[in-house]
C-alpha cells in the first residue's frame, strides 16, 4: 500500500509544481484488473479503487493497517464510476450501477469486487476510515441521493449535489459521501469557496474528456495554487485549504469527507474577493 504524508500550511507555499503533486494527488488509481490503496496520515484515510475484470477481487488488508481484515476498525465507501457490477460483503451481494454507492461497516470481514461485463467494467472507488461504532452495511443509491441544486448559469456554476452517505442518509461514523454534476455550460465547482477545518476532503474528478483538465484550485485563501487534475485522479485537501476547481470541458467528480463533525453545512465560507 503506498504511503502519502501531508504537507502543512506553513510548508506548502514554499513547494514546487512537483512538490504540490506527490503530496496532494493521487494520479495513478483504476487500473484493470487491479485492487489498488493509498494510505494517508492526514485523519488517517485509505483512497483506493478496484477494477474487476474476468475474476471477482478481494479486497486485501496491507499490513500497514495491522488488523485481521480491512474493516475490522474501519468503515468503507464504495462508488461506481464505471459499468454495472456488485459488492459482496460477508456473503451478501450487492449490485451497484454507475453512479450507484455502497457503505460497509466496521466488522464487515470479506469484501469482494465483480463486473456484470469484463469488456464493460464496474470502476470502483474506494474512500475509508478509521470507525467506532458499528452501523449497517447497505445500498446508497438514486432514492437516497437527497440532490441539492447550487449556483446558476449566469455564474458558470449551476451543479446538482448528490448525498449518498450521511446524516439523512446512509449513516456512518466519520465517512460523509456524495457526487456533484455540473449542468450543461457550468465548469465552476465548489465557488465561492469555503474550508472546514473539523474535517478533511477528497475529490474524485471524473467524466474528464481525455484531451481536457480541470484546474484544482487549494490551499489558505490568501495563498492558492493549483493542481491540473485529468480524469480519474483524485485531489486531498486538507481542513485549512480550499477546494473548488474549474474545467476545460464537462465533468463531474465525487467528494468525500473524514473528520470530526459530520453536518454537510459545517463550513467556513469564503467570498471570492478574498481569495490571492
Amino acid at each position: 500500500m503506498k504511503l502519502m504524508q501531508m504537507a502543512d500550511a506553513v510548508r506548502y507555499p514554499h513547494m514546487s509544481t512537483a512538490e504540490l503533486r506527490a503530496t496532494f494527488l493521487v494520479d495513478d488509481l483504476f487500473s484493470p484488473g487491479q485492487v489498488q490503496l493509498v494510505y494517508v496520515d492526514l485523519d488517517r484515510t485509505v483512497i483506493g479503487s478496484a477494477v474487476p475484470l474476468g475474476e471477482a477481487l478481494p479486497l486485501p488488508c496491507p499490513s500497514e493497517l495491522r488488523a485481521a481484515t480491512f474493516n475490522e476498525r474501519r468503515e468503507l465507501g464504495v462508488f461506481n464510476i464505471g459499468g454495472d457490477g456488485a459488492v459482496e460483503v460477508d456473503g451478501k451481494i450487492h449490485a451497484l450501477g454507475n453512479r450507484d454507492a455502497l457503505y460497509v461497516g466496521k466488522g464487515e470481514h470479506s469484501v469482494s469486487f465483480s463486473s456484470v461485463d469484463a469488456a464493460k467494467p464496474a470502476e470502483f472507488y474506494l474512500l475509508s476510515y478509521p470507525a467506532h461504532a458499528v452501523y449497517p452495511t447497505v445500498i446508497a443509491g438514486a432514492a437516497g441521493r437527497s440532490p441539492v441544486t447550487l449556483g446558476s448559469a449566469a455564474t458558470a456554476n449551476h451543479r446538482t449535489i448528490n448525498k449518498l452517505i450521511h446524516l439523512e442518509g446512509a449513516r456512518s461514523c466519520q465517512l460523509v459521501m456524495g457526487f456533484t454534476e455540473l449542468a450543461e455550460g457550468s465548469v465552476w465547482n465548489t465557488m465561492p469557496p469555503h474550508t472546514h477545518m473539523r474535517r478533511s476532503e477528497v475529490y474524485l474528478y471524473f467524466d474528464i474528456p481525455a484531451e481536457h483538465r480541470v484546474v484544482h484550485l487549494m490551499g489558505p485563501a490568501t495563498e492558492t495554487r493549483h493542481l491540473l487534475v485529468a480524469n480519474k485522479q483524485v485531489a486531498i485537501s486538507p481542513g485549512w485549504s480550499i477546494h473548488a476547481g474549474v474545467g476545460t470541458a464537462s465533468y463531474s467528480f465525487c467528494w468525500g469527507m473524514g473528520g470530526e463533525n459530520q453536518v454537510y453545512s459545517d463550513m467556513d465560507a469564503l467570498r471570492i474577493t478574498e481569495l490571492l
